[in-house]
């Protein structure tokens, strides 16, 4: 029998009755470089047994009103072909409650797709961290590899913004620069403070529904080692938080989902916590947006000592 996975170590709600979903997928089938992003969702779920239930940006503690409810799984099976996979973890994501807020811990970037498609069918738009635009047609023959969600996605007519991207091959650069419905933001030009000003601003004007996927190399990996496909440069940690902040804050949109992809876990256990503590980040800047604070306190901390 399969462990109960939890997040901070906290029961786990009723699916049903969950204000936010925890969606383990360890799939890795594709990646091109370093190996164990399958790893990435337990990692990310036992490091968060080590954090506070405080969360000191938005001065509360979420889970005293927030419920939150970590899922099985969503397992590879060895004898399926891509696009079984794919197919499964769709009819997975459909059925899960559409007002709750899913969080995906990946497994590799394929994963992206299939999830917006079911859970966000409507549209809207895809905010995208990540080192590389991950827009190719089709790589090393499948259209499931994790160097192509975002071209997948384009091509079911979301709009994209970029952020962070300094790896990308020449078709996919002339392919962003003709694309209206592509913004991407190099990591380069993000040094420049008017640039990173735009991007706020252009964030902070959003409208509709917005999918936010985090491909953890779209940090600097000075910061976060553990990535399946690592590249200089990139966000410090305050800077995703921003990012995060300016999305949540934002009341004109519905975030309907947020992706955290491409951890490897790594020795010092450094990587695995800063995913952890993300993931604690979308939780809280979300439910403090969305006035949970104002709610009775019998979340999923109800009833658990908090020593």
């Amino acid at each position: 029998m399969n462990k109960v996975q939890t997040f901070l170590s906290l029961p786990n709600a009723d699916p049903a009755e969950a204000d936010v979903l925890i969606l383990p997928v360890p799939h890795e089938k594709t990646v091109t470089y370093n190996q164990g992003t399958r790893n990435g969702p337990d990692a990310i779920l036992a490091a968060s047994d080590q954090l506070e239930f405080y969360e000191e940006d938005k001065n509360w503690a979420p889970t005293r009103f927030m419920k939150l409810a970590v899922l099985d799984p969503v397992e590879t099976d060895d004898r399926q072909t891509p696009a079984g996979f794919h197919e499964q973890l769709h009819g997975r994501v459909k059925d899960l409650n559409n007002d709750a807020l899913l969080i995906a811990l990946g497994g590799e970037h394929s994963i992206t797709p299939d999830m917006v498609f079911a859970h966000m069918p409507e549209g809207g738009t895809i905010v995208q961290i990540d080192a590389h635009a991950d827009y190719r047609e089709s790589y090393h023959g499948s259209i499931y590899n994790h160097a192509c969600p975002m071209y997948r996605i384009r091509k079911q007519g979301y709009a994209l913004i970029q952020i962070g991207i300094r790896s990308l091959n020449s078709n996919e650069a002339q392919a962003l620069v003709e694309d209206d419905g592509i913004t991407t933001y190099f990591d380069r030009q993000l040094q420049h403070p008017e640039q990173w000003h735009a991007l706020l601003s252009q964030l902070n004007s959003l409208q509709g529904n917005v999918w936010l996927t985090i491909d953890m190399d779209g940090f600097d990996p000075a910061a976060i080692p553990g990535v399946g496909t690592p590249q200089p440069g990139g966000l410090s940690w305050h800077q995703g938080l921003d990012i995060l902040e300016t999305l949540t804050d934002n009341n004109a949109i519905r975030l309907r989902g947020v992706d955290i992809v491409e951890l490897i876990p790594d020795p010092s256990s450094v990587s695995d916590m800063m995913a952890a503590k993300l993931v604690q980040k979308c939780i809280s800047y979300w439910g403090k947006a969305q006035g949970f604070d104002q709610r009775e306190a019998i979340g999923s901390q109800a009833g658990v000592e908090d020593e």
